[in-house]
């Protein structure tokens, strides 16, 4: 298990929704060396709405590189490079099944507890040019989740990801997300 990519985003234009503009911290890119992980999110990241991203219990998203390869095949005239999600953290060897909520991670000197997983917004439509994708995001169970700082830190490209605690009496991301799914 380990960080494939770190990747941050300022606030920018997104697109336009009923006319109005749409500003963003979604768009991420990957940086080199290392970044610091603070509690409310990494150095040089930032979030545009604050009432549904970012804050403790989401400082950190983290989405799996096995997913790629799904998502370019269904859209294969798009660039995706690492951060095409929003992640920050483009990880290796780290699933949704395998992740529960409470589990504690170590990823460069930070430490790192599982939160949630990730709900699309209309801003993931936005980013790839269609509303179609937030339910095909949803029922794929590629969600990916959010991570609360325990113990801040620095992280880079290549740093593996250590299992500190596992909780298995929590549900995992990927049942979580099927709760919702029944329930919605």
């Amino acid at each position: 298990m380990r960080i494939i990519s770190v990747n941050v985003g300022s606030v920018r234009q997104l697109g336009r929704v009923r006319g109005k503009l749409v500003y963003s911290g979604f768009v991420k890119k990957p940086v080199s060396g290392e970044v610091k992980v603070g509690k409310l999110n990494l150095e040089g990241d930032r979030q545009a709405d604050l009432t549904v991203h970012g804050g403790v219990d989401k400082a950190v998203y983290a989405y799996a590189s096995e997913h790629y390869p799904f998502w370019v095949d269904k859209y294969p005239d798009m660039e995706m490079p690492w951060g095409s999600f929003g992640e920050n953290l483009t990880t290796e060897g780290l699933l949704e099944s395998e992740v529960h909520v409470g589990d504690r991670l170590g990823v460069g000197s930070a430490e790192l507890a599982v939160t949630q997983p990730r709900f699309p917004c209309y801003k993931l439509g936005l980013r790839f040019g269609t509303q179609v994708i937030l339910k095909t995001f949803l029922d794929s169970e590629r969600s990916g989740y959010y991570l609360k700082v325990l113990r801040e830190g620095m992280v880079k490209a290549g740093d593996p990801i250590r299992t500190l605690e596992v909780n298995e009496t929590s549900p995992s991301i990927t049942s979580m997300v099927q709760m919702i799914k029944r329930s919605g």
